[in-house]
């Protein structure tokens, strides 16, 4: 599990192509959690990822268990990369 890396600190990027909304979403449950279902989580939105329709950027500063990209509506893609730092190559 990358939760106890240091430092937790994650990038993200999301570009889209033709018209989508979307929204980042993440989770504090035990995805690993044999039984777990991530329709019945408990999802936050990103404090500044939330129904956008353009590319942009973001970033978690503090540990979170799962990062997810909902598209919300629209006929377009949206494409999600996170990198985290201090994980070795």
């Amino acid at each position: 599990m990358m939760l106890y890396v240091t430092p937790f600190n994650v990038g993200i990027g999301v570009v889209v192509s033709g018209t989508v909304n979307y929204t980042v979403q993440h989770t504090f449950d035990d995805v690993w959690a044999t039984g777990y279902s991530a329709a019945a989580g408990n999802w936050y939105n990103h404090s500044s990822l939330a129904a956008q329709t353009a590319n942009a950027d973001g970033n978690y500063a503090f540990p979170v268990t799962a990062v997810r990209l909902t598209v919300n509506s629209g006929s377009g893609t949206a494409t999600m990369t996170l990198i985290q730092a201090g994980v070795a190559q």
